[in-house]
């Protein structure tokens, strides 16, 4: 009896850790590491920078202190809001930000594409984009819809390098003013949702992530497209945002880097990719520190440490904030101080103007 007993309660726990280990899912399962390394966690940026990637939605409205209390503890000196949008919407922004805080944020504008196809559709474009800077506009912001879901009038998706758009661009560069443009998502949002796909957490929590390997088009012919008019307008710079999803592959973006001088690149949302290939992104990051620029892309002042952390830092083995992008463990670059400087600010003062230098002087 006293056996009995023994096997039925071992048998009564194998079966119950054996339920609620497939009671768990993968969504669920998120280990504490019990590596012991040296861990230095960064509040705020060595280095007073410029956030090139925000959006920031009720500028034209909002009480502006606590976000610039909020940038001050992080040493934020200045936040590019990239939903400027355009005309009276844009003024509105422009008139809060300098009636209080004039030197600590920049404005970026956007076009409507809606009316692509009309007569000298391009040539007005161009002309409101004008009239945008002189309120006060420092740069164009390009949203992924351009490629993906925008149409011309006649309902046919508008390719990022179609000639109808050739005026935009080139008022740009005649301006001297840059574009921000982000162009497709991550690569693995085409490829099939199998055990190979490294982002199937991402796209199983977030279905409408997923696409078809030619919806809208194929991923790499919406890349192509991109790279084809940064190449057509070289008067034009070109801040491509998320490294342009290369930063899984930096020889590739290398080669582009090389291929393409006008265009510079943005570390908003691929600071994971960095974080887990250290002494590559290093190499990178030096190669071509006059061309990498710190923007994060949505506002979590909770999530800005990891990346000083990653930028700054040797730190080995640290977890990022969002298991669905990373699923894996982060490390740090230990940039020097002067790659550190071009990336957190100097880059972006050579890019954007108008910007308060006086801000960054030490």
């Amino acid at each position: 009896m006293y056996r009995l007993t023994i096997t039925l309660a071992i048998l009564c726990f194998s079966v119950t850790v054996k339920v609620n280990s497939q009671e768990m899912g993968f969504e669920e399962y998120n280990p504490k590491s019990t590596l012991v390394v040296p861990q230095n966690p960064i509040a705020k940026a060595k280095f007073t920078f410029i956030d090139v990637h925000s959006h920031q939605f009720r500028m034209a409205t909002q009480d502006l202190s606590q976000l610039v209390s909020d940038m001050d503890k992080l040493n934020m000196g200045v936040m590019v809001n990239l939903s400027g949008g355009s005309g009276e919407g844009l003024r509105a922004m422009l008139k809060n930000v300098n009636d209080h805080y004039p030197n600590r944020f920049v404005i970026f504008a956007n076009v409507d594409f809606s009316g692509v196809g009309n007569p000298n559709w391009g040539e007005q474009a161009a002309a409101q984009l004008e009239l945008d800077v002189k309120s006060g506009a420092r740069g164009l912001k390009i949203y992924k819809s351009l490629g993906l879901r925008n149409k011309d009038i006649h309902g046919k998706r508008i390719a990022i390098d179609d000639s109808r758009l050739d005026p935009v661009w080139k008022k740009c560069g005649e301006l001297g003013i840059p574009v921000l443009i982000h162009a497709a998502d991550p690569k693995s949002f085409w490829d099939p949702m199998d055990k190979d796909n490294e982002r199937w957490l991402e796209l199983k929590t977030r279905p409408r992530r997923k696409r078809s390997a030619t919806n809208p088009a194929p991923w790499q012919q919406i890349i192509d497209e991109q790279h084809r008019m940064f190449k057509k307008h070289a008067k034009t710079k070109f801040i491509n945002a998320h490294m342009g999803w290369y930063a899984n592959n930096l020889d590739r973006l290398g080669e582009l880097m090389d291929e393409i001088p006008n265009m510079s690149v943005g570390i908003g949302a691929i600071i994971a990719e960095l974080g887990r290939q250290p002494r590559r992104a290093k190499q990178f990051f030096i190669k071509y520190q006059d061309r990498i620029l710190f923007g994060k892309d949505s506002w979590k002042p909770e999530e800005f440490p990891t990346y000083f952390r990653v930028l700054e830092t040797s730190d080995e083995y640290f977890p990022y904030y969002k298991k669905y992008h990373a699923f894996w463990a982060m490390y740090g670059l230990d940039l020097p101080h002067e790659v550190l400087e071009k990336v957190y600010y100097k880059n972006a003062l050579n890019l954007i103007p108008g910007l308060d230098k006086s801000l960054f002087e030490k």
